[in-house]
């Protein structure tokens, strides 16, 4: 039975398996029986009002959840900023999906609207366009006088006249050159320590003056970004909860040879589970064992997103610092419960088998969400029955579309405000003198926080250097000194005279902050104070990893003292997997040397840090067999294409694999081995554990699903041979060319097939 003739056949099995059950059914005919009694409820979905949709909304006990803009004043939202007005700056996707292949995603539909509440009635009644007939846009960040836009493939600086568009700068023109609507850089977070982060990136960004600064950062997550209280950065991928860092953002990132750098982007929750309160079969691998309960729903993560630490108090102390996802495919909003430990972030989830916000409205779809001014979260819902990009979609899932009609609407969408029943919220008041934007760097919300602190940077007003020092000098409540430590950066007014008390407190993560910003205030009259001081901190586990961060530029004016304090510190924390990384971060290009001085005085080969580098040596040596040739890129174009397109913002530019998302194609036996095999992968995906190279790749370390391209009709039999011709010649790989008669051959041969391979069945062909 073809999957698409099922709901034509739905009556007779219901009828059967009912008659089955009224004798003694077997688990399998209990379990069949749940799935068609659960899809039998579900069978239709029809398109709601933003009221109707609302009913069908559950969240948890004691609070309430309302409208705080809806159609036709706002469509199909994915990102948004507040101001300091508590205005809703948002990005609208129109033109993602509008059917089953993409027409019209080209269509200069997108906008960049204003919303605001005049009446201050919770409800948004004014849409102000400050930006339209956009192509797909996909975030947006206010600084200054102006907005950051991210339109694929640039990244604009935009200055406000008023609530117009002035001058545009390009900020930069390769921002999102590659990879599909769902594998772009997105979020575009100004963190607390004044550079904005995105997620799907390995950049960040800084205005200084009239110059944008681009710096290489760690590369993170899928969709949506967030931070926490210490500014550290958090973010997810379609099948993992949440993944975060342990150290500030900033760090880690100076050894391009370093794949997996300890204490960034790792693994916060490891319970992926999702309990959705309606039948789920519309997700794009509902077929395959254990992505649908018996009950037909979700039951993990497929399109985790819009990841949020709250921390706008309004909800009480045993939500600070939780973390919620949102989960779109299953319609939902999960909590998470954070707690640090040691260097370590870890979190577990809130509830054993319910989530925060459940709908049974299928075309509720939460995208992003937003700690607002008054403290309250607001969902992103953007509406839409379909919600997976044409690249990856399945003939299941078109079939799932077709008995709903999940191609409609495309003009909805809604935004929800979630707060405690009964609790008053107050908007902040920013016009206020710059002392009074210091004395709102202590506001419990932290978006007010934030909000204070880039408008004293954004302004640099001189008479709020005093209060700023002041503030800074009382460190009985860190969170409030952190932001002024990070003003006073951010306004050029820092210096290590204000920095060293800070240095010899006891908080740790004041203190671990302090260090962050002294490459900001190192210079020629103060490095050997500095660097005197910091040798006192090597016995001290909790600042170690840091100290390793500052050695490239404490190096800069003093090497001998640097590379003396990486000695020290490589034989006090040997086996401390993040000192390890700290210190192999700081010797780019001396990797060899580094591991021959370890061995010299400890030749252990057990040691963690010997292990490390012996990985980074091996990454390198591969690295330097995986140079593209410019006779493969010329033979394989199109291949070459389509990798960009699709594979690489998985698989990496060098085919190596990126850490929690792909194994490697590189020397992969799957990609040189029997085409046959490889064909079926492209065509229909791979599913479950999968051996590469002597190593076993699986879910949660990895996405335990690699989608087929088969059912695209994007690409022809012609376009996935150049593609896995170039997979075969690229890098080190040697294999022999495919053809399209190749791929038109294993088409026939799996004619029918619906389901993602395992590799088991891989090996039977």
């Amino acid at each position: 039975m073809k999957i698409r003739s099922q709901h034509l056949l739905l009556p007779l099995l219901l009828s059967l398996l009912a008659g089955a059950c009224k004798q003694h059914s077997t688990p399998e005919q209990k379990r069949a029986a749940d799935s068609l009694a659960a899809r039998k409820e579900f069978a239709s979905s029809p398109v709601l009002s933003a009221q109707e949709s609302l009913a069908q909304l559950h969240v948890e006990k004691g609070f309430d959840i309302t409208l705080a803009a809806s159609e036709p004043l706002v469509v199909a939202p994915v990102a948004m900023s507040f101001d300091e007005r508590g205005r809703m700056w948002v990005v609208e996707m129109m033109g993602y999906m509008p059917d089953t292949v993409g027409t019209g995603e080209d269509m200069r539909n997108g906008s960049i609207a204003i919303l605001e509440d005049t009446n201050k009635d919770g409800v948004a009644d004014k849409r102000t366009v400050f930006l339209d007939s956009l192509v797909l846009p996909r975030a947006v960040c206010l600084i200054e006088n102006g907005v950051l836009v991210a339109v694929p493939p640039y990244l604009w600086y935009i200055e406000r006249n008023g609530d117009a568009p002035g001058r545009r700068t390009l900020v930069d023109s390769t921002y999102a050159v590659e990879g599909n609507v769902e594998h772009q850089p997105n979020g575009l977070l100004r963190a607390m320590d004044n550079w904005i982060y995105n997620a799907k990136s390995d950049k960040r960004y800084r205005k200084k003056g009239n110059q944008w600064l681009i710096e290489k950062t760690h590369f993170r997550g899928q969709w949506g970004i967030s931070q926490d209280n210490y500014g550290r950065l958090y973010v997810n991928n379609n099948s993992v909860n949440l993944e975060g860092d342990y150290f500030p953002p900033g760090f880690g990132a100076g050894n391009s040879s370093q794949r997996d750098v300890g204490g960034y982007t790792e693994r916060v929750v490891r319970n992926n589970r999702v309990y959705p309160m309606r039948a789920t079969p519309g997700v794009n691998r509902g077929y395959t064992k254990n992505t649908l309960t018996d009950s037909l729903r979700l039951a993990n993560f497929t399109a985790a997103c819009g990841p949020l630490v709250y921390r706008g108090a309004l909800f009480g102390a045993a939500y600070d610092n939780n973390a919620f996802v949102a989960e779109p495919a299953g319609n939902l909003i999960k909590r998470n419960i954070l707690k640090d430990s040691g260097y370590a972030v870890t979190g577990r989830q809130a509830y054993a088998d319910s989530e925060f916000v459940a709908s049974t409205d299928e075309r509720f779809r939460p995208v992003n969400l937003s700690t607002g001014p008054d403290g309250a979260i607001y969902v992103l819902d953007m509406y839409r029955g379909i919600i997976q990009h044409k690249t990856y979609l399945t003939d299941y899932l078109k079939n799932e579309i077709r008995m709903r009609n999940l191609s409609l609407p495309l003009n909805c969408g809604r935004i929800y405000r979630i707060a405690p029943k009964g609790k008053a919220a107050t908007m902040p008041d920013f016009n206020v003198s710059p002392a009074g934007l210091v004395a709102l760097l202590d506001h419990p919300n932290g978006w007010v926080r934030d909000m204070a602190q880039q408008l004293l940077v954004d302004r640099r007003p001189a008479e709020a250097i005093a209060p700023l020092k002041a503030r800074l000098a009382n460190t009985a409540q860190p969170i409030g000194a952190l932001h002024a430590l990070w003003t006073l950066e951010g306004m050029n007014a820092l210096d290590f005279d204000l920095v060293r008390p800070l240095l010899l407190q006891g908080d740790a993560q004041l203190k671990q902050q302090a260090m962050a910003t002294l490459p900001a205030v190192l210079n020629n009259s103060n490095q050997a104070a500095i660097i005197a001081l910091l040798k006192t901190f090597d016995a001290d586990p909790r600042t170690a990893p840091m100290l390793g961060y500052l050695l490239p530029f404490l190096r800069k004016y003093d090497a001998p003292a640097a590379d003396n304090l990486l000695t020290q510190l490589s034989r006090l924390y040997a086996d401390d997997r993040y000192v390890a990384d700290a210190l192999i971060s700081a010797a780019p290009g001396r990797e060899k040397e580094l591991l021959q001085s370890i061995t010299a005085w400890n030749s252990d080969t057990a040691l963690v840090i010997n292990k490390r580098l012996q990985k980074v040596l091996r990454d390198i040596s591969e690295s330097k067999k995986a140079k593209l040739s410019e006779a493969v890129l010329n033979e394989y174009p199109r291949g070459y294409k389509i990798f960009t397109t699709v594979c690489q913002t998985c698989h990496g530019p060098d085919g190596n694999g990126i850490q929690s998302l792909a194994p490697p194609l590189n020397e992969s036996q799957w990609v040189n081995g029997e085409r046959e095999r490889l064909i079926a992968i492209v065509l229909f995906g791979l599913t479950g554990p999968v051996e590469v190279n002597g190593k076993v790749y699986k879910a949660p370390e990895i996405s335990g699903d690699m989608p087929g391209i088969g059912n695209n009709d994007e690409f022809s039999d012609a376009d996935i041979a150049q593609l896995l011709s170039f997979l075969r010649k690229a890098w080190s790989n040697n294999a022999d060319k495919i053809t399209d008669k190749d791929v038109k051959a294993t088409r026939l041969k799996l004619k029918g097939r619906q389901k993602a391979f395992t590799v088991e069945e891989l090996l039977k062909l």
